[in-house]
Formats: C-alpha cells, sequence, structure tokens
C-alpha cells in the first residue's frame, strides 16, 4: 500500500498536473504561437502526406483511430463528397494500462470509445497537447449504472514518451496534429480509441473481471470503424 501512495505522489499527481490546462492568459495568442513556433515547419510534410492520398489540404474532417494493442494512430480525412482517406499512421510513443475501458480515476487506463478532441493546450509540458472529451455520455451513463462515481478526466493526445492514460505520440507527432486540428477545427474531428483493430479481428480484451456493458461498447466502435475500409491503409 505504502509502495502505491509513493506512486500516485510521485508519478501519477505531478504528470496530471503537467497535462492539465494552464490558466487562461491569452489563449488564442498562446496557441498562435505554438502552431508558429512548432507547426508551421512540419506543414510541408503534411501537406506532402494529404498530396500521396490525393486529399486537398487542408481537409473538411479527419479522424484519429487509436488501437491500444497496435499502439498506433491512424490519421484518416476527407473533403465534400469523399469517403475516408487513409493518410498517415504515427506510433504511439507510451503506453499505459491494458487493453479495456477506462473505468476510475487513477487506474492508468486509456479510455476506449467514441470521443471528440476539445481544447488546444499550448502550455503543456508533454511538448504539446489536446484535451479529450473523456468521460463522455456514454462513460458517465454506464457509470451511473455501475454506481461508479470518481471516473477520473484529464486525458489528452500529447507530446513527448509518457502515458499515464493519454495517448502519446511523441513530439514531432503532436506538432502535426496540433496544426492540423487548428486548420480543421475541433469540431471537425473525431477520435476512436479501440483496444485493437476491430475492423481485422476480435477484440483482444481479457474479459475477466471487465464490465458487462463491453460487448456493446465494442459493437459502436466496430461500427464507427466501419466507415474506414482496411484496403485503404499502407
Amino acid at each position: 500500500m505504502n509502495r502505491y501512495i509513493a506512486y500516485i505522489f510521485l508519478v501519477i499527481l505531478p504528470y496530471t498536473q503537467a497535462c492539465s490546462m494552464a490558466p487562461k492568459l491569452n489563449w488564442d495568442k498562446a496557441v498562435a504561437n505554438a502552431i508558429i513556433r512548432y507547426g508551421l515547419k512540419t506543414e510541408p510534410h503534411l501537406k506532402s502526406l494529404f498530396a500521396e492520398a490525393n486529399v486537398a489540404y487542408p481537409p473538411k474532417d479527419i479522424a484519429l483511430l487509436a488501437f491500444k494493442k497496435e499502439q498506433q494512430i491512424q490519421l484518416w480525412a476527407k473533403n465534400d463528397h469523399q469517403s475516408w482517406n487513409y493518410i498517415h499512421t504515427y506510433p504511439m510513443t507510451a503506453f499505459s494500462g491494458r487493453l479495456g475501458p477506462k473505468l476510475k480515476e487513477r487506474d492508468g487506463q486509456i479510455p476506449e470509445g467514441l470521443y471528440r478532441l476539445t481544447t488546444f493546450n499550448p502550455f503543456s509540458s508533454m511538448h504539446l497537447s489536446m484535451m479529450i472529451n473523456y468521460p463522455n455520455n456514454f462513460d458517465r451513463l454506464q457509470a451511473s449504472k455501475d454506481g461508479r462515481r470518481q471516473l477520473g478526466g484529464n486525458i489528452f493526445l500529447h507530446g513527448k514518451s509518457m502515458s499515464v492514460g493519454c495517448l502519446a505520440v511523441g513530439d514531432k507527432g503532436i506538432d502535426q496534429l496540433f496544426l492540423l486540428a487548428h486548420r480543421v477545427g475541433l469540431n471537425h474531428i473525431q477520435v476512436i480509441i479501440a483496444p485493437n483493430d476491430l475492423r481485422r479481428s476480435k477484440p483482444a480484451t481479457n474479459t475477466f473481471a471487465q464490465p458487462r456493458w463491453l460487448p456493446e461498447l465494442y459493437k459502436q466502435i466496430g461500427d464507427a470503424l466501419s466507415q474506414f475500409p482496411v484496403s485503404k491503409t499502407a
């Protein structure tokens, strides 16, 4: 127990504070400065990825498909009157927890489900970050049915190579995604986090001690992933 308490104070709490939002000083200006400082130098490469996929840049909509077992995040994009097109794969530079959804605060789990990005954080000590809207409505509904109250939060997509429940893609990866998200707009981004690529195989999660609603969650994720044909990936 003493070791667990020490782990919380020495690792989890500092990490959570580092990822969480800083006080709003001049947020829009800070985001713009981060784009200038980090994002613009990556834009030529980003444009070349879209050109190779024959998708106009910047696109109208993007999707980030995060697969925990494969430890990768796929970037997909589309414009009006287009189906989704595969653009690029970003390796996760860190991982925490196990396969399965996040159920409570400080369990170290990366959430699983259908999410959105809600906020840019140019002050993150994880280089740059964007907040994921965990817990979403599904998470809250199931927690209410289960009697769970402390669900946790402060889940981010960020740089560096450390994770306690967040999606880490390294500094170069977040430079590109931060810029792209700013170009597209947060309302045009969806984030799907799955235990593994459910287009290719059944859920790899060990069902022992998992919630009874897990099959419903994985059906939602599988249905959402069906928009993104495996045949288009590299």
